[in-house]
C-alpha cells in the first residue's frame, strides 16, 4: 500500500472535523443517539465537494423516506409480526431493485430508504408508541451529520468534481492515444481488439457516476452538458479505432504496399493522437482533415483494396474530428465553464446514445434473495424470542443490501464481518478502558483523533473505501457515545453478538443463494448482445444506431471487468467492438436497401436473414460458434448485386457489406467475384458503416 498523499491527509482531517462538529451539535441538542450524527459524516464523506453534497442530499431524502415508512408500518402491523416482517423485507428488496437500476448518485436515495426502514422500525416493535420519536430523532441526527460534512467539504479547500473528471479524461486519452499509435503505425493493427483495449469502454462507463455529481459542485455546474457530450464521443472513438485497425490489417495483408501518401498521413495522425491527454485543441485537426480529404478525392475505388482503403480514410477522418472534440470539451471541463458557443467538428451523425443494458432477471433475483433473507432472519427472531434480535436482522439487511449488485457478494461480506469485528474490539477498548479515565469534550476529541484519522486515510482509496467507511461508521455506532458515561458490559456483548451474527447470517445466506460467480453474468451479457444483433438483422428492432451502440458498448463496459477475473476460453474470444461495427452495418443495410433495385434488395435481405440466423445459432448452441461459409458466399453475392447499382444509390450498402464481411470473416480471402461499382469519384465514401 502506498504512503498517503497530502490530499488523503487533508480529506481525513476535514472528515474528522465534520464528525466532531456533528457530535458536538447532537450532544448540545440532547439527542438520544448523538453518535449517529458522527457516523453519518463518514457515510457521506468523499474527497470531492460535489460528491459529498450529492450523497448528503440523497442520504437525507432516503432517511426521511425510511423514517416515514416506519411511522406508517409499525403502528399498523405491530400486532402481526409475521406480516410486518414480510412488509419490511419487500420494502427493502423493491427499493434495492430500483437502486440497482439507477447508476447515478441518485441511486443512494433508494438504497438508504431500503435499509432505513429495518434500522428504524425493528428496534421499536417492543414499544411502538415510540416509533415517531425514534424516527424523528434518527432523522435529526443523520441530517446534522450530513450538513456538517457538506459544509466542511465545501468551505475547507474544496476539491472540484470537474477537475478530477478532467484528470480522468486526460488519463483515458493517454491510453486511447497509445492504442491509436499502435494501430496507425501498424504494430497493433489486428482484426481482433485486445482485452486491454476493450477495457477502455469500462473506463468510460465509469464516468457516469462522476458526471452525475457535477451539478452538485458549485464550480462545475456549467459544464454538465459538455461532459455528457464528451462521454458519448469517447465511446464513439472505440469502435472507430477497432474499425480502422481492421481495415489497415486487411490492407497490409494484401499484396500491394500502402501508398506513401497514406503512410505519411497515418504517421502524422499517430504523432498527434499519441500525445494523448497532453494534446491541444489547435489547428492540427483542420490540417490533418484536409490531407485526408485530398486522399479521398484521389481514391479511384477500382477494386476491393481500394474500397477498403477508402473505408479506412473515412474512419480516420471521423477519428480526427472526434479527437478534436474530445480535447476541446476536456479543456472546457477543466476550466469549469463553457467558453463561447461550442461548435463540434464531428457532425456527421449523433454520437453514442444513452441507452443502457439492464439484466432485469439477475437484478430481480439479487433483490429477491435479499427479500427472502430478511424474512427468514425476521422469522428466526420472532420464534426464538431473542431480545437483541432487532440488531441481528438490521445488520443482516444492511450486509445483504450493500453488496447485492455484485456477482460474488460473499468475499465482501466476509471482509465486512472481519472489519466489523475489529471495530467492536476498538469500541470495547474505548468504552471500558479509555472513556472512563477522561473528562471534557476536548479530551474526547484527542482520544478519538488517532483511530478516526487513520480510517479517514483509507476512505479515498477505491480498494478500501467501502470497508474503511464501514469501520468508521461501526466504530462510532458501537461506541454509542452519550452525553454521560453509561457502560454495561453485558449489554455491549449482547449487541456485539447480534451484529456479528447478522453479518454472519448474511454471509451464509449469500453463499447458499448465490453460489455462482462472474461467469454466469458474463455469459448472460454476451447472449443478450447476440439477441440484440439477431433481432436487429431480422428487422424486429428498428432502433437507430445511437441506441444500439449505446446498449452494446454499455454491455461491453459491464463485461470487460468480469473477463479479467475468469478463465473461460470461449468468453475470451468475444470482441465487443466487432459487434458494434456489425450492428452499425446491419442498421445501414436496413435503411438503404429500399433504394436498391429489386435484385440487389433481395440479395441484401438474404444477407440480413443469414446474419440473424447466425446469431440465433449462437444462442441455440450457447457458445461462440463461427459463421458458416454460406453466409460469406451470401455476402459476396450481395456485393456483386449491389455493385450493379449506380454509385450514389448503392455505395452506402456496398460499404456496409464490406464492413459485415470484415467483421464476420476477418481472415477470409477477398471475394474473387466482386465487381467494382460504376465509377463516380465525385462523392466521398459515406459516413455510415463501420
Amino acid at each position: 500500500m502506498s504512503i498517503p498523499s497530502w490530499r488523503d491527509w487533508l480529506f481525513s482531517v476535514k472528515a474528522f472535523i465534520a464528525a466532531i462538529m456533528a457530535l458536538f451539535i447532537a450532544l448540545s441538542l440532547d439527542l438520544p443517539r448523538p453518535y449517529w450524527a458522527m457516523a453519518a459524516v463518514y457515510v457521506v464523506a468523499n474527497p470531492l465537494a460535489g460528491a459529498t453534497s450529492s450523497k448528503a442530499l440523497y442520504r437525507a431524502l432516503g432517511t426521511l423516506i425510511g423514517a416515514c415508512a416506519s411511522v406508517i408500518f409499525v403502528p399498523l402491523l405491530v400486532n402481526a409480526p409475521e406480516l410486518l416482517s414480510v412488509v419490511v423485507a419487500l420494502w427493502t428488496g423493491i427499493l434495492l431493485f430500483i437502486a440497482m437500476l439507477d447508476r447515478t448518485s441518485r441511486s443512494y436515495v433508494f438504497m438508504l430508504a431500503a435499509y432505513s426502514l429495518p434500522l428504524i422500525a425493528l428496534p421499536t416493535v417492543g414499544s411502538p408508541e415510540t416509533v415517531f420519536d425514534v424516527a424523528l430523532a434518527r432523522s435529526e441526527e443523520i441530517i446534522i451529520g450530513i450538513v456538517c460534512a457538506s459544509v466542511v467539504s465545501s468551505i475547507i479547500f474544496p476539491s472540484s468534481v470537474g477537475t478530477v473528471l478532467g484528470r480522468r479524461i486526460s488519463s483515458w486519452l493517454d491510453d486511447a492515444g497509445t492504442w491509436a499509435d499502435e494501430i496507425l503505425r501498424g504494430e497493433g493493427a489486428a482484426p481482433a481488439t485486445p482485452l486491454k483495449r476493450q477495457k477502455l469502454a469500462a473506463d468510460v462507463s465509469g464516468l457516469d457516476l462522476v458526471i452525475s455529481q457535477l451539478k452538485y459542485d458549485a464550480g462545475s455546474r456549467d459544464i454538465v452538458r459538455h461532459s455528457r457530450e464528451l462521454r458519448g464521443r469517447l465511446l464513439m472513438l472505440l469502435p472507430l479505432f477497432s474499425s480502422l485497425a481492421d481495415r489497415l490489417h486487411a490492407l497490409k495483408a494484401g499484396e500491394k504496399p500502402l501508398p506513401q501518401e497514406l503512410v505519411t498521413v497515418l504517421n502524422e495522425v499517430a504523432d498527434w493522437l499519441g500525445q494523448g491527454g497532453r494534446g491541444k485543441a489547435d489547428d492540427t485537426a483542420d490540417a490533418l482533415s484536409k490531407k485526408i480529404e485530398e486522399l479521398q478525392q484521389n481514391d479511384l475505388d477500382l477494386g476491393w483494396d481500394d474500397l477498403v482503403r477508402s473505408s479506412a480514410l473515412a474512419r480516420l477522418k471521423e477519428i480526427v474530428d472526434l479527437w478534436q472534440d474530445c480535447l476541446t470539451l476536456r479543456d472546457q471541463i477543466v476550466s469549469g465553464q463553457q467558453v463561447g458557443t461550442w461548435r463540434p467538428a464531428f457532425r456527421h451523425r449523433n454520437v453514442v446514445g444513452h441507452s443502457r443494458h439492464y439484466d432485469y432477471a439477475m437484478l430481480a433475483f439479487s433483490a429477491g434473495a435479499v427479500v427472502v433473507g430478511i424474512a427468514v432472519a425476521c422469522f428466526f427472531w420472532i420464534y426464538s424470542g431473542w431480545e437483541d434480535g432487532a440488531g441481528f436482522v438490521t445488520m443482516a439487511a444492511v450486509a445483504c443490501s450493500f453488496f447485492a449488485s455484485l456477482d460474488r457478494p460473499a468475499p465482501f461480506i466476509t471482509s465486512m464481518f472481519i472489519w466489523s469485528a475489529m471495530s467492536l474490539v476498538i469500541a470495547c477498548l474505548y468504552i471500558f478502558a479509555i472513556l472512563p479515565s477522561i473528562s471534557g469534550f476536548e479530551m474526547l476529541v484527542l482520544v478519538f483523533a488517532p483511530p478516526f484519522l487513520v480510517m479517514g486515510l483509507l476512505i479515498p482509496r477505491p480498494q478500501t473505501n467501502l470497508l474503511a467507511m464501514l469501520l468508521a461508521v461501526n466504530g462510532a455506532t458501537f461506541i454509542a457515545l452519550q452525553d454521560r458515561y453509561t457502560a454495561d458490559f453485558a449489554s455491549f456483548t449482547n449487541s456485539a453478538i447480534a451484529a456479528l451474527a447478522g453479518i454472519g447470517f448474511a454471509l451464509v445466506w449469500t453463499l447458499v443463494t448465490r453460489p455462482f460467480g462472474s461467469e454466469l453474468t458474463a455469459w448472460r451479457l454476451v447472449r443478450a448482445g447476440w439477441t440484440d444483433l439477431a433481432e436487429t438483422a431480422a428487422g424486429i428492432r428498428r432502433a437507430d444506431h445511437e441506441r444500439l451502440s449505446g446498449r452494446i458498448l454499455d454491455r461491453l463496459g459491464q463485461l470487460v471487468p468480469r473477463l479479467a477475473g475468469i478463465e473461460d476460453r470461449e468468453l475470451k474470444k468475444v470482441d465487443g467492438y466487432a459487434d458494434v461495427r456489425l450492428g452499425f452495418n446491419v442498421l445501414m443495410l436496413q435503411k438503404e436497401r429500399v433504394q436498391l433495385n429489386s435484385a440487389a434488395a433481395a440479395s441484401v435481405s438474404e444477407v440480413l436473414i443469414g446474419v440473424s440466423d447466425f446469431y440465433r445459432s449462437r444462442l441455440k448452441a450457447k457458445r461462440a460458434i463461427d459463421p458458416s461459409d454460406e453466409l460469406r458466399v451470401s455476402i459476396d453475392r450481395g456485393l456483386e448485386a449491389v455493385a450493379q447499382n449506380k454509385r450514389e444509390l448503392g455505395r452506402a450498402s456496398l460499404d456496409a457489406l464490406v464492413g459485415l464481411r470484415r467483421a464476420l470473416f476477418p481472415h477470409a480471402e477477398p471475394p474473387a467475384s466482386w465487381q467494382p461499382p460504376i465509377s463516380d469519384t465525385s462523392q466521398p465514401l459515406p459516413i455510415a458503416a463501420e
